[in-house]
């Protein structure tokens, strides 16, 4: 019920139903309810898809640049055939190779964008959480020149971050140039990093979850759907220039046992421990290469050098690796080269990436976790026979969990896994493996080889993606029904007297004003009221005003903030639907904030009320 100043006006107001529609409320007062999806939604997701095959194109394009570079710096040919270092016959000339390529990077940095120095996705996150999802185009260009140069000269490093960053980069100049939104711009640039991871590996479904865990940020119809588009048409794309098995070709592996999987997911574990080593290993370098008395531009050639010394001790640690990791998935190495693998590949790495040089650090995350897990699945099978573990899947596992706990990204790293090998039997193990170095990763670390440096600049990165509470509470469950309300036909002067007397309403900056029939018909503020320069016989039905906002009982907490905001207001009245004059109660920003509170509370208390 309404309590109203004027002592006839209640019994009006609960007895009002003769449903009059006077002075019916304009469309704009109402509160928005945003759709699922509509016809922009469409529009977006065809240019999604046209930046999608633009994406797979650069895809292709830089893998040729990387070959063309590969083949000149270690072969003297002039090829684009996608090879590795390993076969090369520089002997110790093989040194100054990658220290020529970290000098040209330091001077493409230094003279051309500071921005493409790094592995791509954090620079890529930056731009999405605090620059409005813009990435300078000439990002776009120079990132994947420089990591081909940086690739194509040695360093242990995959063409994903810089495809990713292209792709980014392409989504990001288009939502520019059509004056798009920053929600559908970061739509559009998490569309070109999706097709980016689509086009380099053949997985579509992990580009488009890398999309979601470290890009979106949310898992919504509206953005989920120009992504997914984006990702196909990179992945389709890319079929027509590589063959048609999956990136990482294996046998046919067997179902685990319950043992099997035990030992897989304690697998898991320590190498989710080693990326969480790692990961904290590469900040370590990367500070102490902040306090060498020289300029940054000459960091990666520095890195260069330890590339270039890890590469002839162990050339297998140069280039992208995927041939290693092949020969991981095969079970043709041995436990002594798994781990020495693990070990130069990781000095290698952490030196060049610490250096800050143009890089992708995917692919070395998943042949120094393949290795180890392959060791460590090698080393518990002797142990162990009976357990029946398979190196292949330790293997599998292993990439998988390094990624994950250096990640974060579980989802990824578990289908990302099961798409490039096309293994069903590995995703038991892989669920299982990733989410114990998921968990150790949380544990130990609060940051991830991704967030780290985004964090160190000031910039929160969420980690949970979960439903607004607000969007889940309906206004019928927070609203006040006992609304304190004045009746047009009072003047100020009564309403003064009353407000001085310590009237209930008092303190309230805003009222509902009824009409003779306990209609709604406006409200009134209290700065009006109180107007020195208003004359007591005043009614308040004068300065009453009229087009106002009202709220719903079946409308979200969310919309009514929405509402409140748009509309520059703290209080709505409440109306019927079928009558949106016939006023049922009121809501004020503060019962919104005390709904939320009381949620949090009720959570603590859950929390406290558990003992383990």
């Amino acid at each position: 019920m309404t309590e109203q100043v004027d002592p006839d006006s209640p019994s009006a107001a609960e007895n009002a139903t003769d449903g009059s529609h006077d002075h019916t409320l304009e469309p704009e007062h109402f509160p928005s309810r945003r759709k699922t999806f509509d016809m922009r939604v469409v529009v977006l997701t065809l240019l999604a898809a046209a930046i999608g095959v633009a994406a797979g194109g650069a895809a292709i394009v830089l893998l040729k640049l990387i070959g063309f570079i590969t083949n000149l710096s270690f072969y003297g040919r002039l090829s684009t055939s996608f090879v590795s270092p390993q076969d090369n016959q520089l002997g110790l000339f093989v040194l100054i190779v990658p220290v020529i390529g970290g000098v040209l990077v330091g001077l493409m940095a230094r003279y051309g964008s500071e921005a493409i120095r790094g592995h791509g996705i954090p620079e890529v996150m930056l731009s999405v959480l605090r620059n409005q999802s813009r990435i300078p185009a000439r990002v776009g260009i120079l990132k994947p020149v420089s990591t081909a140069i940086a690739i194509g000269t040695g360093c242990p490093f995959g063409a994903e971050g810089p495809i990713i960053v292209t792709g980014g980069a392409l989504g990001s100049f288009v939502g520019q140039f059509l004056s798009t939104t920053d929600e559908e711009r970061k739509i559009l640039l998490s569309a070109g990093a999706a097709a980016g991871m689509s086009a380099t590996f053949g997985s579509p479904v992990s580009g488009v979850l890398i999309a979601v865990e470290l890009l979106l940020f949310e898992l919504r119809p509206r953005s989920l759907i120009p992504v997914a588009v984006a990702s196909a048409m990179a992945a389709a794309l890319r079929r027509l220039s590589a063959a048609p098995w999956p990136m990482f070709p294996m046998q046919q592996l067997q179902s685990s046992g319950m043992a099997a999987l035990v030992s897989y997911t304690l697998i898991g574990a320590i190498v989710g421990l080693a990326s969480v080593g790692a990961t904290r290993a590469v900040y370590a370098v990367s500070d102490a290469f902040a306090r060498l008395p020289i300029h940054w531009m000459w960091w990666p050639a520095i890195g260069g050098l330890v590339v270039g010394i890890v590469g002839y001790i162990l050339p297998e640690t140069m280039g992208v690796g995927y041939v290693n990791i092949v020969r991981i998935f095969s079970g043709s190495l041995t436990e002594k080269a798994l781990i020495m693998l693990f070990l130069l590949k990781f000095v290698s790495w952490a030196a060049a990436l610490g250096s800050e040089t143009s890089a992708g650090t995917l692919a070395p995350l998943f042949v120094m976790g393949g290795a180890l897990g392959a060791a460590l699945g090698g080393g518990a099978s002797m142990l162990f026979p009976q357990f029946g573990i398979d190196l292949r899947i330790a293997g599998i596992v292993g990439m998988a969990a390094m990624f994950a706990g250096a990640s974060r990204a579980l989802l990824t790293s578990i289908v990302f896994a099961f798409e490039t090998t096309l293994q069903p039997l590995g995703l038991l193990p892989l669920l299982c493996g990733s989410s114990a170095a998921y968990m150790v990763s949380s544990l130990l670390m609060e940051t991830t080889l991704m967030t780290e440096k985004v964090v160190r600049r000031g910039v929160f990165v969420p980690t949970e993606y979960t439903a607004d509470f607000l969007t889940q509470t309906l206004v019928r469950d927070v609203a006040s029904r006992e609304v304190v309300s004045l009746a047009e036909h009072l003047t100020l002067a009564e309403v003064r007297t009353r407000i001085t007397q310590g009237w209930p309403g008092s303190s309230y900056q805003g009222f509902p004003v009824l009409n003779d029939r306990g209609q709604l018909v406006g409200v009134v503020t209290r700065l009006d009221l109180l107007d020195p320069t208003r004359k007591p016989t005043e009614l308040v039905g004068d300065l009453t005003i009229r087009n106002h906002a009202v709220i719903f009982e079946d409308n979200t907490l969310s919309e009514a903030n929405a509402l409140m905001v748009r509309e520059g207001v703290g209080r709505l009245p409440v109306v019927d639907h079928d009558n949106n004059r016939k006023l049922i109660g009121i809501i004020s920003r503060r019962d919104i904030m005390s709904a939320r509170h009381r949620r949090m509370e009720q959570e603590y208390e859950r929390q406290q009320g558990i003992r383990w």
